[in-house]
Parts: structure tokens; C-alpha cells; sequence
């Protein structure tokens, strides 16, 4: 009965939607939607680069400008306090004839010798070491991290005590061993290995960590192939290994070179009072040291800014060698790799 009493109108009638006209809902596509989905579309090109902006802003101001002001006083003799004159490339000439420049880009080149090659080699120990399981190897793994923490400042006086001429802990050893005390100070060669040990021991855990990472990644496969062949670990580390990691070799190498390039700390620490000029005879004296020594001690700003985009000219070709040796060891693995393929689709006995 309820059902028929409502069927005949013994309740309210349903509401009627009211008669649509003309114009009177708007489409998605008329000129309410078409804005929102412009400004949609804006909203997505945009974001993107409004969250990247603050990166670019920070380099603009502090890393583009200056490399472009820093070229621009290469180009004028400036000194302090004083105004800018147009030399064109004379600051350059000026390097190319001056011992004092060829000087400290042979110290740089040999101190950065000196410090990578047993610093690397060490590193690619410790880490081979540290991949195995050692009792307390967290441990381990801390400390060799902890001269890469500490300063620069304090770990140069403490080799500069123990490499003092007159009482150093070095030269006494020597000394009981039945040695000359050597001048580690005021000659070339004991100077610049002095110099080198501290960079050595700062650096030297902070590759070995790097190492020890790339060597984790490497397939145990490869090891468990290498013993059932009969492979000691000696030989896994040279055949399998070393390979493996190469491209991480390659990395810390340039970065490594790329560091001793800029080295200015150290010797300057290491030299006392006559550490802004390498020492007394200029015998320690690096790029750095040189480009500091222009620039804030003779006042001759064009000269130290000639040095900076010297040094920048050589870390931009170091940069490109490591491209080169990328590009040629991946295209001689991708010829490798299609020799193989190509052995794998001829049938057997053709």
C-alpha cells in the first residue's frame, strides 16, 4: 500500500532537476577551464625550475662571478687600493718568464707525486684489509677515518715538531740509528717529503673508505669463480679486484691530483714565518702559495688572478684526460662485448 499511495501522488512529488537553457553550464573546454589548465601547465614547467633556482642563484653569486671577475683582473694590473689598467695578456707573459712561477708548478707537480702514488697504494691496502671479516673491523673503519677529521691546522704543527731540525722525534731516531740529522726544513727534497707524509696521513683512510665501498659492490661470484680455478687471494686481488674497481681508481687519482694542485695549507703551515714563500729558498712553494703571496703580499692582484686561471686551465685538463681515458676504456669494452656477441650467434661448426 506505502508503495502504491507514493506511486499516485500520496507524497511529495520528487524534485524535477530545473530546464537547461543555453549557456547556462559551462563546458570544461570554454574559458574557465582553458585558464586553469594553462596555469596547470604553467604550474608544471615552472615548479621544476623554482626549486632549482636557489642552487643557481648561490653559484651565480658565489662561484660564476667570481671565476668571471677573477678572469676579467687577469687581464688589468691591479694592486690594492689602487685602480684597474688594461695589460691584455701581459699578466701570462709575465708567468711564462718568471723562474719563481715554473719554480712552483715543478713543486706542485712533485709534491702531488710524492703525496698520491704512496697515499693511493696504502688506501687500496687498507681497504683490501678492512673488506675481510676482522674482529672489531667497525673499528678499524673509524679510525682510519679520524685524520681525514681532523684539522688541517693541528696535524701540520704536529709533523712540523716531529720533523724539526734541532729536536724533532725524527731526526732523533736517526740519530740512534746512527744517522746525519737531516735539514727537514731549509733542503728541497727532505722538505717536500715532509710535506708530503702529512697529506698522505690525512688522506689516506679517507680513500681507503672509497675503496673499501667500490669493493663491496663487486659480485662474490667473481671471487668464488677465481678459488675454484685455484686463484690465491693475491692473485683475486690483482685479477679480480683491481679490475672491478677501476673506474673508482681512476676517480680518486683525479681528484687526488686535483687536490695536490691546490695544495696551500700544509706548506704553508709547515714553513713558520717563511711559509708564504715556500720557504727560504722557495723550495716548497706551490701554485697556491705563490698566487697568496702575489695577490696579498706584493699587492699585485692581476698577477695572483693569472695564476688562478692557470691552475684552473690545469684542473680543466686533468678533467679532460680523465674523459678521454673513460670514453676510450668504454668503447674498448663495448668492442669487447660485441666480439663476444658475435662468437655467441655463429653456430657450432661453421
Amino acid at each position: 500500500m506505502a508503495t502504491s499511495v507514493r506511486a499516485t501522488g500520496g507524497g511529495p512529488p520528487p524534485p524535477t532537476a530545473p530546464p537547461s537553457t543555453p549557456g547556462s553550464r559551462k563546458h570544461p573546454s570554454g574559458r574557465g577551464g582553458s585558464r586553469r589548465s594553462a596555469l596547470y601547465r604553467l604550474d608544471l614547467k615552472a615548479v621544476p625550475y623554482v626549486f632549482i633556482a636557489p642552487f643557481f642563484l648561490t653559484f651565480a653569486a658565489f662561484g660564476l662571478f667570481p671565476l668571471i671577475y677573477t678572469g676579467w683582473l687577469s687581464l688589468h694590473r691591479v694592486e690594492l687600493g689602487g685602480s684597474a689598467q688594461w695589460k691584455g695578456l701581459e699578466n701570462y707573459g709575465s708567468l711564462a718568464t718568471s723562474e719563481f712561477f715554473w719554480n712552483a708548478l715543478a713543486n706542485t707537480f712533485t709534491i702531488g707525486v710524492i703525496s698520491t702514488v704512496p697515499q693511493l697504494l696504502m688506501a687500496l691496502g687498507l681497504a683490501h684489509l678492512l673488506n675481510y671479516k676482522l674482529r672489531g673491523r667497525g673499528f678499524f673503519r673509524v679510525a682510519v677515518l679520524a685524520p681525514y677529521a681532523t684539522s688541517i691546522a693541528a696535524a701540520t704543527l704536529v709533523f712540523a715538531q716531529l720533523f724539526n731540525t734541532d729536536y724533532g722525534l725524527i731526526n732523533t731516531a736517526l740519530g740512534w740509528s746512527g744517522f746525519e740529522p737531516v735539514a727537514w726544513e731549509s733542503s728541497k727534497w727532505p722538505a717536500q717529503i715532509a710535506i708530503s707524509t702529512i697529506v698522505t696521513w690525512r688522506w689516506t683512510g679517507y680513500n681507503a673508505l672509497i675503496y673499501l665501498a667500490a669493493m663491496q659492490a663487486v659480485p662474490q661470484d667473481l671471487y668464488e669463480a677465481a678459488a675454484l680455478d685455484g686463484a690465491s687471494r693475491w692473485r683475486q686481488f690483482l685479477s679480480v679486484t683491481i679490475p672491478s674497481i677501476r673506474p673508482t681508481i681512476l676517480f680518486t687519482i683525479v681528484v687526488s691530483t686535483i687536490g695536490a694542485t691546490q695544495l696551500f695549507g700544509e706548506p704553508m703551515l709547515f714553513g713558520g714565518s717563511v711559509g708564504i714563500s715556500g720557504g727560504s729558498g722557495n723550495q716548497f712553494q706551490t701554485l697556491s702559495l705563490l698566487m697568496y703571496e702575489k695577490g696579498w703580499v706584493t699587492g699585485a692582484l692581476g698577477q695572483a688572478s693569472a695564476i688562478a686561471w692557470v691552475m684552473l686551465l690545469l684542473l680543466l685538463l686533468i678533467g679532460g684526460v680523465q674523459a678521454l681515458i673513460s670514453r676510450g676504456r668504454n668503447r674498448s669494452r663495448n668492442r669487447n662485448g660485441d666480439r663476444g656477441r658475435n662468437r655467441n650467434r655463429k653456430k657450432p661448426g661453421s
